[in-house]
């Protein structure tokens, strides 16, 4: 995280375990995890302060029920300090087994912006009459300035107000292995957020970045795929983060 310039400034140790994953991975790319995070060291709610999101423009959660209330004082404390607040629902078994919890997150109005896979949206929505990604992304958008449901090689659906996209995935149909894209694709649509591009614009930057993870086993961008995805930005005349050149 240092060499790619991340700022650490606010990272906190603490002494103990970390939690262990599984993550299984078939012949045509899809991953399945398998986390125990029962040991695992947590930051608690009550450690949170003002100063851990002053001057940020956005915070980025992944719903967990086990961390619930830390989410909550994180929410509360990103509000104080006109901090945007994103959220990725995690899995759909998080969604599934935790629908009520989610659903009052949701539904407060203080999430900006959702992110959700394909699965995610169908447990989402599972009581309403037709279940699909239109139907899920019409109930985040309720509730999110901005609503994003993802659909892997079909690319994405946006709704930001009144406007909606459809955005093919770029690059092979065909994963080594999806681990990490979602993440990928976040981190790429927040970037084009953050620089005041186009929602399409910010569409394709998420596809570039999502797509260049799963190249290869692992969670990782190798260098190698972090090159590929910059040709990919400059081939589409997106504007690349100066990184860039650290891989070049």
């Amino acid at each position: 995280m240092n060499y790619s310039k991340v700022d650490l400034s606010r990272l906190r140790m603490k002494k103990g375990t970390t939690g262990q994953c599984v993550c299984l991975v078939e012949a045509d790319g899809n991953r399945t995890m398998r986390p125990c995070l029962s040991s695992a060291v947590r930051l608690q709610h009550y450690e949170l302060t003002r100063e851990d999101v002053r001057g940020s423009k956005w915070l980025v959660l992944r719903y967990a029920i086990f961390n619930l209330e830390s989410i909550r004082a994180a929410i509360r404390i990103a509000k104080q300090e006109g901090v945007s607040v994103s959220m990725d629902l995690a899995s759909f078994e998080m969604v599934r087994n935790c629908r009520s919890q989610l659903l009052e997150l949701l539904e407060s109005g203080d999430i900006d912006l959702c992110f959700a896979n394909e699965d995610e949206a169908a447990a989402l929505v599972r009581d309403e009459e037709e279940v699909n990604p239109d139907v899920a992304l019409e109930y985040l958008a309720k509730h999110c300035r901005w609503a994003v449901v993802t659909l892997g090689r079909d690319g994405c659906i946006v709704k930001h107000g009144k406007q909606i996209v459809r955005v093919p995935a770029i690059g092979e149909t065909h994963a080594t292995d999806a681990t990490g894209a979602g993440d990928l694709f976040a981190s790429g649509f927040l970037y084009g957020l953050v620089k005041g591009l186009p929602l399409e614009d910010c569409c394709r930057v998420g596809s570039c970045s999502g797509g260049a993870v799963i190249r290869a086993l692992g969670g990782e961008v190798q260098p190698e795929n972090w090159q590929w995805m910059y040709k990919q930005m400059q081939i589409k005349d997106l504007t690349t983060p100066d990184l860039c050149k650290t891989y070049s």
